[in-house]
Formats: structure tokens, C-alpha cells, sequence
């Protein structure tokens, strides 16, 4: 059996978030959706690409630079 579809996944849980706010307006949803995909992404191309931040990058479409801006961001850089 396949496992559900990202946008059927990302819809159920949002659907959740819904009911469980009931009347309370959400505020800056864009935001807390785009990073809580954002970081496991990250985590997960990262250790595919095995640290690679270059290979990384070109797998994600996106300028190195700002891969490491997101990577800072999100805690996803060891010092």
C-alpha cells in the first residue's frame, strides 16, 4: 500500500489545526507552514546529499548562499 500523497498529508493536518483552534483566528499561517516543511526538508536533502551544501543546493534549486541562510535559520549548521 502507498502511503498518502504530501498534499493529502499537508491537507489532514491542517484540517486538524483548524479544528483544534475553533474560533481563534490563526495568525501568520504561511509562515509556521513554510517552516515547519522547511526544516525536515532541509534535514533530509542535507544528509542525502551527505553535508554536500553545493549538491544540496542544485537539488533543491536554490543559490548555495541562500542554503546556508536557511540552514542557519532553522539550526541546521554545526559549529
Amino acid at each position: 500500500m502507498n502511503p498518502p500523497a504530501l498534499p493529502d498529508c499537508v491537507r489532514a493536518n491542517l484540517e486538524a489545526y483548524f479544528a483544534d483552534l475553533g474560533d481563534t483566528e490563526p495568525a501568520n499561517l504561511h509562515d509556521m507552514l513554510v517552516r515547519a516543511v522547511e526544516k525536515p526538508l532541509l534535514e533530509m536533502v542535507m544528509a542525502r546529499a551527505r553535508g554536500n551544501q553545493t549538491r544540496a543546493a542544485q537539488w533543491l534549486g536554490l543559490n548555495r548562499n541562500t542554503l546556508r541562510k536557511k540552514l542557519l535559520e532553522h539550526g541546521l549548521l554545526g559549529d
